[in-house]
């Protein structure tokens, strides 16, 4: 027997299938989807690969499969990483690698924790009698065995310890058969002692139980659904999907559950433990531990874990017998990969939801316009919500200008409005959130004479002042260095820092508010293992007075005492090079202003502008979705961008600028040739032209921009055009990546 093997590889030539031949000895043990290793090339280095297709012979003269590893994946899951390889233009092996326990293919492989526990082997009568009659021998012995008679069920190492022995004295008197050593799992779940309050569910709204009883007809007919829940923040869209998986529970199924930060998945973890219990939960997110991840996987894998909660990968946990998929907040950027894979988390779960025929729900209070277009059109089922779940009002968004302040001989970040809110709110012993979307202390730094701007050796981009630490920071590459005093241009001192920060914003509002006391949420602050959680909690349960973040702290927290809200900078998400800035904005002013008054009390919000006659501030001032979405849709159809059309942006990068350049017109030429082939109207391709931010990591960008429907027809020409390149370029330095709607355009 031979099997079809890829090879776990980056490199794009080996993306292609291997034959190999399957020994005897394990002809009964290999799969579609089984891992092995393999001698790969001329010498006798074993690589890792995957097994995709099992046949009786090969034409070639093939080597022998060395050796099978633990795991393996199923048929259905081979063709899934086989789709996803095509759609979204990367090998199949780093697809597989997703669905794979995490550190799988890693030469260290993670295993379960496991401890020693000793107990007592013989009646504590008989060796007392034992002990007295000096049949133990040595005063080691005797003390492990006084103090067991008191501490029965201890672990190794602590018996050890605290008996001041060794593991040789333990063995011994295992020997002897006075102790047993019982080797237990530990389950590294961080959740799994936390105890929290039990909840019940709560009466639905009217609305809420229209949303609810429309979902649940999928659930019970076992039927694919697609269901977007456009809710107004605070509408009551946790409590729809707490009571649409407990039905499914009942059904004895499985729920997967996803939301769009890390920073959201402690807060929403607890609102579902303090509903279902820690013993049916797992959690899946890049900040766990290595051990918890694999953990949490396999008891997922296991059947043991019920719910699956975490961000964007989550949707490749191992459960076979899901009943509905959540995707909270889905409007967001994260949802989409930015590495390769570049997958789109909500493409996956549908694609898994149509296989499986289970409902897919998402939910927002800005929905993506591409996805509330399609609700629109009948693509997928729209269910509203309109009124918060606690009856409480919207909070009143107040613009501030920024040129009248200036006018006004005010040049801080805090406008007159947001200082006397902020001072009443602290008289008023209530809490205030303050968002900026840039970290750091200034955005760029500037010699005042001759104008250079200081920027990274490796990226065509200036760095960012971080005060704390005095240094100068690219955030692309993560190249810093120290602070200059001097203009290495022109050698003046006249060094002026622009732009603002998270860190100058804590700084200037410790000065402004001497007396509150103020705890910061952003990449520099949140690097060590559970810190969102623990900034979070502090923030709610400290009595903190001022959270000051970035786009960390906008979506889904519940702060019952936050009553103020300032928006430092709401133009910073404008000024990008990308067309769904409007969008952005929209979407951060209104998901900022919503943790603002969600009980009793009324919420204020205030945004500070230099565009106040923008219409995504406008639309958001009213926090009126459908009146941005009208603007903006008439706007995008004009243009011809999605939903009208997929845009696929082909990045080129390399050492060299005129290689880049050159093979970049050679893909374009490859693409137009297969395009020709295919004669599919509108298809619009532009031609190279270097990257807004072109060079990055010492390697030259160029890109090439197509507007078109990217159906399977136009990927396969697309796939067809790469390979050919890749062929007539085997030994080449340049690297390619196509992205299929790419959340950052740069």
């Amino acid at each position: 027997m031979v099997a079809e093997i890829i090879i776990n590889s980056a490199v794009k030539k080996l993306n292609r299938v291997f034959d190999y031949n399957i020994p005897k000895c394990l002809e009964n043990s290999i799969y579609v989807g089984s891992r092995v290793l393999v001698p790969f090339g001329k010498g006798q280095k074993l690589v890792q690969g995957f097994v995709v297709l099992i046949k009786e012979k090969s034409e070639y003269e093939i080597k022998d499969i060395a050796k099978l590893e633990s795991e393996d994946l199923s048929n259905e899951k081979i063709e899934f990483a086989k789709w996803m390889a095509k759609r979204y233009f990367c090998n199949v092996s780093d697809c597989i690698k997703l669905m794979l326990a995490p550190g799988a293919t890693s030469n260290n492989q993670i295993k379960e924790k496991n401890i020693n526990l000793v107990y007592l082997a013989k009646d504590i009568e008989d060796i007392q009698e034992d002990l007295k009659n000096n049949i133990v021998k040595t005063d080691k012995q005797k003390r492990v065995l006084n103090f067991l008679i008191n501490n029965d069920g201890i672990i190794m190492q602590e018996l050890e310890e605290l008996t001041d022995t060794t593991r040789s004295v333990i063995k011994t008197l295992e020997k002897n058969g006075y102790v047993e050593i019982v080797e237990k799992h530990i389950d590294r779940n961080q959740f799994k002692n936390r105890k929290i309050e039990k909840t019940t569910k709560l009466k639905l709204t009217d609305e809420q139980q229209i949303a609810y009883e429309k979902i649940e007809e999928s659930i019970e007919e076992n039927k694919y659904n697609e269901y977007l829940i456009y809710g107004i923040t605070g509408s009551g869209k946790t409590e729809i999907y707490l009571q649409l998986i407990e039905k499914v529970l009942e059904k004895g199924r499985t729920a997967i559950m996803l939301v769009p930060e890390i920073s959201l998945t402690p807060q929403m973890i607890e609102r579902f433990i303090a509903r279902f219990g820690n013993e049916i939960i797992s959690v899946l997110h890049s900040k766990l531990s290595m051990g918890e991840r694999f953990d949490s996987w396999q008891s997922i894998k296991n059947g043991k874990s019920k719910i699956i909660i975490g961000a964007r990968s989550a949707i490749f946990a191992p459960t076979e017998n899901p009943g509905i998929i959540i995707i909270d907040e889905e409007h967001d950027n994260s949802y989409k990969s930015e590495m390769s894979p570049r997958y789109n988390a909500k493409e996956v779960a549908k694609k898994i939801a149509q296989e499986k025929n289970i409902p897919l729900v998402l939910g927002s209070a800005t929905p993506d316009i591409s996805t509330f277009y399609k609700a629109n059109n009948g693509e997928i089922e729209l269910l509203k919500l309109t009124k918060r779940a606690n009856k409480s009002n919207l909070p009143k968004i107040k613009i501030v200008d920024l040129r009248r302040e200036l006018a006004n001989g005010n040049k801080s970040m805090i406008s007159m409005e947001l200082y006397n809110s902020i001072r009443q709110n602290l008289q008023n012993k209530k809490q205030t959130i303050l968002f900026l979307n840039r970290r750091g202390f200034s955005t760029f730094v500037m010699c005042r004479d001759c104008g250079y701007t200081l920027k990274c050796k490796n990226c065509n981009i200036a760095l960012t002042y971080h005060k704390s630490q005095e240094k100068m920071k690219c955030h692309y590459c993560g190249y810093q260095e120290e602070v200059a005093k001097i203009c290495p241009n022109c050698g003046s001192k006249r060094i002026k820092y622009f732009g603002t920060g998270t860190q100058k914003l804590e700084q200037e509002i410790n000065k402004l508010f001497p007396n509150a006391s103020t705890i910061r949420m952003d990449i520099d602050t949140v690097t060590k293992k559970n810190s969102h959680e623990d900034i979070l909690n502090k923030f709610k349960n400290d009595g903190i007075d001022i959270l000051i973040g970035t786009q960390m702290i906008v979506k889904g927290h519940h702060f019952p005492n936050v009553t103020l809200v300032g928006i430092i900078a709401a133009d910073s998400s404008l000024n990008i090079d990308d067309y769904r800035a409007e969008e952005r904005t929209f979407d951060i002013i209104v998901q900022v202003a919503g943790r603002a008054g969600r009980e009793k009390e009324e919420g204020k919000v205030i945004v500070q502008t230099y565009n106040v006659d923008n219409y995504s501030i406008k639309c958001a001032q009213k926090q009126n979705y459908d009146l941005f979405y009208n603007s903006e849709i008439k706007l995008r159809e004009r243009l011809k961008y999605p939903p009208f059309c997929d845009i696929i942006m082909i990045g080129v990068a390399g050492p060299e600028e005129d290689n880049v350049k050159k093979s970049s017109q050679n893909i374009y030429e490859y693409i137009q040739e297969e395009l020709d082939k295919i004669n599919i109207d509108n298809i619009n391709i532009v031609k190279p032209m270097p990257a807004p931010i072109d060079k990055i990591k010492n390697r030259f960008r160029w890109r090439i921009i197509i507007k078109a429907n990217a159906n399977d027809t136009i990927i396969e020409a697309l796939n067809k055009a790469l390979s050919k390149f890749y062929i007539e370029n085997k030994n080449s330095n340049i690297r390619i990546i196509v992205d299929v709607n790419p959340t950052n355009m740069m």
